[in-house]
């Protein structure tokens, strides 16, 4: 074969094969694979370090939110225990095992008057390729940051306490008091500027008390503290009285004549209480009864059941109720009304029984004297108009019948419907109905300790819970009211200082209580009262405050109160059946009040 047939032939296979594409996939898929490889592997190693960061973000969140909690918790906490306390905490939360060279820090803000306190966490870390590491990446470095922040929280926290007559028993009140002095001790220790806490003291009965200095208030209605009993002015003056055989009807009675309400059996004769409804549950007594000296007239040693008769006296003729038994108006069980009936001589209507010279005075007519001689003998049965407290022409008796506002204890009854579930500020104009006013109560159980408003004085604080001694019956809605009261800052009777806008604020009621409720201004039925506490526990819970609600059930005596759980925000009701786990349940409180206060 010829060199040029040679050369042509081999010319022409290289032309052919430079133009045959069936082979180029092969060579296409090595030269390609390398970048895809690395790629994907970049993938990988960037998963891998996203995950490590990952974990990393959430062990600093942890452990910064819970160092605020401590901080928030315990104010003495220096900056160098926040910053070890972080690390401490992270380090326990963070365990990627893929990581190295793992670092954190924190830096410590303090609170000021116009910033809050802040923690300011970040975390380092590192972790070694596996594909990367190919292109000269042999490690991945991540980074992430936490920050919370406290301390621009202030809180207003009314302690509403109850002390009632229950609370005597089972070392019950001196728990409390004991734990509730201990809780001002901790709270006070949040207070690194003035205002950051305030706290008021509420203790209840079945009315509060407000103390008599406040006796001349405008936003105080007298109403009923001056007023008559009210058995007697809604049916009419029902009296009708046997004494000596004798019936005596109310204008009947006068000096001398006898007690026209209920009598203890103390001695003979006694007077037989014929009205139509029956017992008034209240007796008489020898002046107002509720002046401190007043005797009941059925144990007097002479003149025993009369109405004081001697003309020279300083209660001549005065018909005084005494201290209400409740049998018909179960609200005004031991509640004292503040006035006598005075009696004048009705000049219009007396009548002549008989004249003559042989008239008498028939056996069975009360108050009949007789004058004068012969034919011009003349019998006269005289009759009574009766002024409650005062009248123009009584003068100086008028005066005693009248106790003046400066005998009043300080006690206050529940709010006229639905003001008595509001919050709403007392106008000072009249004292209509319903009435935004307070009404005052002449209470026989008036508590010695009375409401403190909002204070940061701890120590006068604590004095008053010292002064807590238990007495009376229950009513839980009154002592919330209270406390709700003390809350507001724009409320007349006790308004809490203004809020300043540089600080997030935050409201809470702690209520404690022993028993069920058992009177109030209207009832002494446990689920009546109950319904407007219900309604009213919504109404606090609605403005935002934070409502903490405590049973203590000694021996599991009394079912559990639905109305005093449902009060409680979110859970934060507490059954305690012993003396001794008051302070826990104070503990308990305190610890969510705690955590609440941290901004974020």
């Amino acid at each position: 074969m010829s060199g040029t047939s040679i050369y042509k032939r081999t010319r022409n296979s290289i032309g052919h094969f430079s133009r045959d594409s069936r082979g180029n996939i092969a060579p296409i898929f090595a030269i390609a694979l390398l970048p895809i490889l690395g790629f994907v592997g970049a993938a990988v190693d960037y998963t891998r370090a996203n995950a490590a960061r990952s974990s990393m973000q959430a062990a600093i969140d942890s452990a910064v939110l819970m160092v605020s909690r401590d901080a928030a918790a315990n104010p003495t906490m220096s900056s160098q225990q926040i910053t070890e306390a972080v690390q401490r905490y992270f380090s326990s939360l963070y365990t990627d095992k893929s990581a190295f060279g793992v670092t954190v820090s924190a830096t410590y803000t303090p609170s000021t008057s116009s910033a809050a306190a802040t923690i300011l966490a970040s975390g380092q870390g590192t972790i070694k390729t596996d594909f990367m590491k190919v292109a000269g990446f042999p490690e991945l470095s991540f980074g992430t940051s936490s920050t919370s922040t406290w301390g621009n929280s202030r809180m207003r926290v009314a302690m509403v306490l109850d002390n009632t007559g229950s609370m005597a028993s089972n070392g019950k009140m001196s728990a409390l008091q004991t734990a509730a002095k201990d809780m001002i001790d901790s709270l006070s220790a949040f207070s690194k500027t003035t205002g950051d806490v305030y706290i008021s003291i509420v203790p209840f009965a079945k009315d509060v008390n407000v103390g008599t200095a406040k006796v001349n208030a405008a936003w105080l209605n007298w109403s009923e503290w001056e007023g008559e009993p009210p058995i007697i002015t809604q049916n009419s003056y029902p009296i009708n009285v046997k004494y000596n055989n004798i019936t005596y009807t109310w204008a009947d009675i006068g000096p001398g004549a006898p007690c026209p309400f209920d009598t203890k059996n103390n001695g003979s004769p006694r007077p037989t209480q014929n009205s139509s409804i029956g017992k008034f549950s209240f007796a008489c007594m020898d002046r107002p009864g509720s002046l401190a000296s007043a005797t009941d007239l059925s144990s007097v040693s002479t003149n025993r059941y009369l109405i004081p008769s001697d003309p020279g006296g300083k209660y001549y003729g005065m018909i005084c109720p005494g201290i209400d038994g409740g049998e018909k108006f179960p609200g005004k069980t031991s509640v004292y009304y503040n006035g006598c009936y005075t009696s004048v001589v009705d000049t219009d209507n007396s009548i002549v029984v008989s004249t003559g010279s042989g008239a008498s005075c028939p056996s069975t007519t009360p108050n009949c004297s007789c004058s004068g001689n012969g034919k011009n003998r003349k019998c006269t049965q005289v009759k009574y108009k009766h002024y409650w407290r005062t009248h123009p022409t009584d003068t100086d008796q008028a005066k005693n019948a009248a106790p003046a506002h400066s005998t009043w204890t300080g006690c206050i009854n529940d709010r006229d419907p639905d003001y008595d579930i509001s919050n709403a500020a007392p106008s000072t104009g009249s004292d209509g109905t319903p009435s935004t006013k307070f009404y005052t109560e002449q209470w026989k159980d008036c508590l010695p300790a009375t409401i403190t408003p909002m204070s940061y004085a701890w120590g006068d604080l604590k004095t008053q819970i010292g002064a807590m001694s238990p007495s009376g019956n229950t009513n839980q809605s009154i002592g919330l009211a209270w406390g709700w009261q003390s809350l507001s800052t724009t409320n007349g009777p006790i308004a809490a200082p203004g809020k300043e806008s540089a600080y997030v604020y935050q409201d809470y009621i702690v209520l404690l209580s022993d028993g069920l409720n058992t009177q109030n201004r209207w009832y002494t039925s446990a689920s009546s009262i109950d319904a407007r506490q219900a309604l009213l526990c919504q109404k606090v819970k609605d403005s935002g405050v934070v409502v903490f609600t405590i049973q203590v059930n000694i021996g599991s005596k009394d079912p559990l109160s639905d109305v005093l759980k449902n009060c409680a925000t979110d859970g934060n009701f507490q059954m305690i059946t012993s003396a001794t786990q008051t302070a826990d349940a104070f503990q308990n409180v305190l610890t969510q009040i705690s955590q609440l206060r941290i901004a974020k």
